[in-house]
């Protein structure tokens, strides 16, 4: 595939917002997919690439929520563990099949959780009790979000930081650190499938990847020294914006 100046300079700005807003809120993918696909990468391929760059941007935010103590990873192994397995069978599937009728269903999640982070105002300010065993959160929930990320993707950090603020219990900080390590895993899966498949632009992705570690330390460090209700607002804004692509997707494509 034939790339420019202007190509690539498009790639490394779009990865560099990408992965300082995920390292806050997620979504980056919001931003990277749509401009592969813009530059007229296939979709398989635009969806390897971006795993790849997600990935190394995603890993230097884990890294740095990790040295700042918001990490436990000893408490997640198991998350870890789940998300792993469901990611493996997630990018498995959509190699053979159409993600499109998920299009439907994720604004109406995306929806709910939305309206209840806006009228639950003290929701993630601090740590509660959990409403459901870790052992058996980690299983349910790291399969579940791990097949959904390696299958379609859009909200998946979302999906994390609200199940580890609403069921477990997590402050909306370490919600966000330790959404940052298990969607490592899941891109790291769902990459390693996608490359095995032969479907990663290799020069694109480590150039993104470079521009999203940049990216995701400037965000992370952010995230750590600003107060919970800052991210709140931009966890807000992240989910607002990917309601309104997810429709626009619907409607227009």
């Amino acid at each position: 595939m034939e790339l420019d100046l202007f190509s690539y300079f498009i790639f490394i700005l779009s990865a560099f917002t990408a992965g300082f807003i995920d390292a806050i809120a997620g979504g980056g993918g919001l931003i990277t997919v749509p401009t592969l696909l813009a530059m007229g990468m296939p979709p398989h391929l635009a969806l390897g690439t971006n795993k790849l760059q997600a990935s190394l941007g995603c890993l230097a935010a884990a890294i740095k929520f990790g040295l700042s103590g918001l990490i436990n990873f000893k408490e997640i192994i198991s998350g870890i563990l789940f998300t792993f397995m469901g990611s493996f069978v997630g990018t498995r599937v959509i190699l053979h099949l159409d993600a499109g009728f998920l299009r439907y269903i994720i604004p109406v999640m995306l929806v709910a959780i939305f309206i209840y982070t806006i009228f639950s105002h003290k929701v993630g300010e601090s740590d509660k009790k959990a409403k459901l065993k870790p052992a058996i959160f980690w299983v349910i929930f790291g399969f579940s979000i791990g097949f959904y990320d390696g299958f379609f993707g859009p909200g998946t950090g979302s999906f994390w930081t609200f199940s580890l603020v609403a069921i477990l219990g997590l402050n909306l900080k370490k919600a966000v650190a330790n959404t940052k390590a298990l969607n490592l895993t899941s891109n790291i899966v769902s990459f390693a499938t996608f490359a095995i498949s032969s479907n990663v632009l290799w020069k694109v992705g480590f150039l993104m990847g470079t521009a999203a570690i940049i990216g995701a330390f400037l965000g992370a460090s952010l995230a750590i020294k600003r107060e919970i209700k800052f991210i709140r607002g931009v966890f807000l804004f992240v989910v607002g914006i990917t309601i309104l692509k997810l429709i626009f997707d619907i409607i227009f494509k």
